[in-house]
């Protein structure tokens, strides 16, 4: 689900609209690609963008997180909507950013705050937010480093393939799904250890669950709300759902080109 300021369905009832994306991986090239087709979209910023989204609108060298500089750029551009590609910047708080900083207040972010962001950015926060509502979700446990034995032998109680995630962000990659338990358990020490960075301090063990996955995305204002198209996943970097996980182009170009 996308939350946005407010104002956004007044904002987007505009004849022209001048939009800023905040990211710089293939999502925001999908997402510069088809708003620069609308006949809304009068001019659009990409910050800090690729060399694809350059092809759609202007890049500007400001890293999605610098919201300070960020503030410069909307108000000097007389931004009207923010569209924010990446869940790091969503975690840190930059629609908290916008819409509590003057000058800034009127300008539409689509996007979560800081506080619905951890249903990304946390795993372990997910899991208990669905256990808490009463959400179907696959079993779990979670751990650290100060409780790693008693990780291990979880692993030794379950049944494979041994599905190992990283609570934090790690650009898509933090998800081991492993058919050997030692491997999964050799795995585990190295998540703890460091191997996603602060991402892996916390893992999260959840049992496998086979079949489709499918997302359906929202967009709401709070009150109001728009289903937005259905899109699969398709994440493992081999054919035939093989191999690592990669990052969500192919789900986002998906959804936004039906």
């Amino acid at each position: 689900m996308v939350h946005a300021n407010p104002n956004l369905f007044e904002i987007l009832a505009q004849t022209s609209m001048n939009i800023l994306i905040l990211g710089s991986g293939g999502r925001e090239h999908t997402f510069a690609w088809k708003i620069r087709q609308s006949p809304l979209c009068k001019a659009l910023y990409i910050a800090p963008g690729n060399a694809g989204t350059m092809q759609h609108g202007q890049n500007v060298p400001i890293s999605a997180t610098d919201f300070r500089n960020l503030k410069k750029l909307s108000i000097e551009k007389k931004i009207d909507l923010v569209l924010v590609g990446p869940e790091a910047p969503l975690v840190a708080g930059v629609y908290d950013f916008f819409k509590t900083e003057s000058g800034l207040q009127h300008i539409a972010v689509i996007g979560p705050s800081a506080k619905g962001a951890q249903l990304e950015g946390s795993k372990a926060f997910a899991k208990e937010f669905m256990a808490k509502k009463n959400i179907p979700t696959a079993g779990y446990r979670e751990f650290t480093q100060a409780n790693l034995q008693e990780g291990l032998a979880y692993i030794d109680q379950q049944n494979p393939p041994i599905v190992l995630k990283a609570d934090g962000l790690a650009a898509g990659k933090g998800v081991l799904i492993l058919k050997d338990k030692a491997i999964a358990k050799t795995e585990l020490a190295a998540m703890l250890n460091g191997k996603f960075g602060e991402a892996s301090a916390k893992v999260v063990i959840e049992d496998f669950l086979d079949g489709i996955e499918f997302s359906v995305f929202v967009l709401t204002d709070g009150k109001d709300y728009k289903i937005l198209p259905i899109a699969k996943d398709y994440k493992r970097i081999g054919e035939g759902d093989t191999g690592l996980n990669t990052g969500y182009g192919g789900r986002f170009a998906r959804a936004i080109c039906r």
